[in-house]
């Protein structure tokens, strides 16, 4: 039977592929930029030479880094507290997940904001959905 458990891992996976995506692109763009690293610059205009596509996968895996938190508390209470094998919400962290890595689709190769918005947006209400339903669980 699955649980609540088998989405969690999805997402942390696709956050160490995305990882992985970053710095793949982003170690050649610095060589090639021939960015000195200054320990005394912040990190944004360390890396404010190097192209916006590359930038990008930055961006997205620090987003990742972001609301997911919320997503994996909420999953996780459910787990322990005995809500993590339901079928709704197995489903709803499914579709969270599944909208998470269509935005990091989105902004690591188009980046077109109105596409990435949009799928945040559905995300964050099916987060809220799946937080409702641990309140229900945990209250």
């Amino acid at each position: 039977m699955e649980s609540i458990l088998a989405p969690v891992t999805a997402l942390v996976l696709w956050s160490l592929v995305i990882w992985v995506w970053m710095y793949a692109t982003r170690l050649p763009a610095m060589s090639r930029a021939r960015i000195k690293l200054d320990p005394t610059l912040p990190s944004g205009q360390l890396l404010s030479g190097l192209p916006p596509d590359v930038r990008w996968k930055a961006d997205n895996y620090n987003h990742l880094m972001e609301q997911p938190t919320l997503f994996y508390a909420t999953a996780l209470t459910l787990a322990v507290a005995g809500g993590g094998l339901d079928a709704v919400n197995i489903g709803l962290a499914w579709a969270y997940v599944g909208l998470r890595v269509a935005h990091s689709l989105v902004q690591t190769t188009v980046n077109v904001i109105a596409v990435r918005f949009g799928l945040f947006v559905l995300a964050t209400l099916t987060l809220a959905a799946l937080a409702l339903r641990t309140a229900l669980v945990v209250f």
